[in-house]
């Protein structure tokens, strides 16, 4: 923690000190020689580069804290309240001892009966209700829209949502006078299932090694590539056997006088296209390169709009609210959505209850090597447009 405290305000100074050079070199045409840009943009590479290693390492210590929770209990039953009832199904210690026997292929009288229960369609087992606790929290690390998204859990079935299009009103009548009928229309956002999966391959001999950590493997790995691809389908999926994107249905708040860069006066009015209840909880979302150039824009005041943050947890600001990047976000260009602003937590994320893991015992054999088929069902989809705004480029 203190390592992470010095980057930060290791990184606020030389984000001060990128500023102060910025505004020292600028000639009266508002303009600096390249010279000094090429020093000034070696500066601001070093702030992104340590903003970087801090959001690594705050990931690392959160999935180091989760991955060290201990995952068995050696007390048969709890001194302190002997009725507590035994865990039943995936949650049961017979269940996830007789999985991950399985997944390093080590059989067990009885095992077939307790994997029984976790039994997929495909020749998987459902992994245990403890292990995909740490999945969620690794996939959680690895994935910014799972952090500001409203994640929901299905057993089976499309979920449809209620959503409230347009609302009613009230009208001012005249004494005696007839009320006017004004109803709220509803339609439905459907969340449905669609699949993801890897195979995650491992030698043998790491595998009979019995100091190898499989499961931390399986979670770190599995979140890392199940993360990304997650990632970019919540912000510009299409909806064709993946979820549609954020991007996809958010509302366009404004349009750039030019095609490649941004104006201050429109990053203020994306902020103010977004209605005032959804601006409390807001949050922007763009690139690492249109993070780039908004850094260099100042307010009416000479103020840089863009606040590097100190404190540990706290991600930095761009008129008070919250800033996140993404590779997946599009980067400046003409007809691109390169900024968004909004309260993401209408976006929601369907997870079809239980990821399942298969071990490939043969298909890898020649290489002397074990795979494990893993995937899950995911659906995300954006259920009230209004809430997040996007800064639309000028088409060229």
């Amino acid at each position: 923690m203190n390592r992470i405290l010095e980057l930060r305000e290791k990184r606020a100074k030389v984000w001060e000190d990128a500023k102060a050079f910025l505004d020292e070199k600028r000639g009266k045409d508002g303009l600096i020689a390249p010279e000094d840009e090429a020093v000034y943009e070696k500066m601001e590479a070093e702030v992104v580069a340590l903003g970087k290693e801090v959001e690594r390492l705050e990931r690392q210590a959160a999935l180091d804290l989760e991955l060290s929770r201990a995952t068995s209990n050696p007390i048969a039953s709890n001194p302190m309240n002997p009725d507590e009832p035994e865990r039943k199904g995936k949650g049961s210690k017979e269940y996830k001892n007789a999985f991950w026997n399985a997944m390093r292929s080590k059989g067990s009288f009885g095992a077939e009966n307790a994997l029984r229960i976790g039994q997929d369609s495909e020749g998987g087992y459902l992994v245990p209700d403890e292990f995909e606790a740490i999945l969620i929290q690794a996939l959680n690390d690895a994935n910014i829209m799972r952090t500001l998204a409203k994640v929901i859990t299905t057993s089976y079935g499309d979920r449809q949502i209620p959503v409230v299009s347009s609302k009613g009103t009230a009208s001012w009548i005249e004494e005696g006078g007839a009320f006017t009928e004004s109803d709220d229309t509803f339609s439905q956002v459907i969340l449905g299932a669609h699949k993801l999966g890897t195979i995650i391959k491992i030698s043998e001999e790491l595998l009979n090694d019995s100091v190898f950590n499989l499961e931390n493997y399986i979670a770190t790995e599995f979140a890392r590539r199940i993360g990304a691809a997650e990632e970019e389908a919540f912000i510009k999926g299409n909806g064709t056997n993946k979820p549609t994107g954020v991007l996809g249905s958010a509302q366009v708040g404004v349009t750039s006088v030019v095609a490649d860069a941004i104006t201050f006066d429109e990053v203020i009015d994306l902020w103010h296209s977004l209605r005032e209840p959804y601006r409390k909880n807001a949050t922007w979302l763009l690139n690492d390169s249109t993070a780039k150039a908004i850094r260099k824009l100042k307010d009416d005041n000479g103020q840089y709009i863009w606040q590097p943050s100190v404190q540990v947890g706290v991600p930095d600001k761009i008129l008070n609210n919250p800033v996140k990047t993404s590779t997946f976000m599009p980067e400046i260009a003409a007809g691109e959505k390169a900024l968004a602003f909004g309260d993401y937590s209408y976006y929601w994320i369907a997870d079809r209850q239980g990821r399942s893991f298969q071990r490939l015992s043969e298909l890898y054999a020649a290489s002397g090597q074990v795979g494990f088929r893993a995937y899950q069902r995911v659906d995300g989809k954006l259920i009230l447009p209004e809430a997040v705004k996007v800064l639309t480029m000028k088409s060229a």
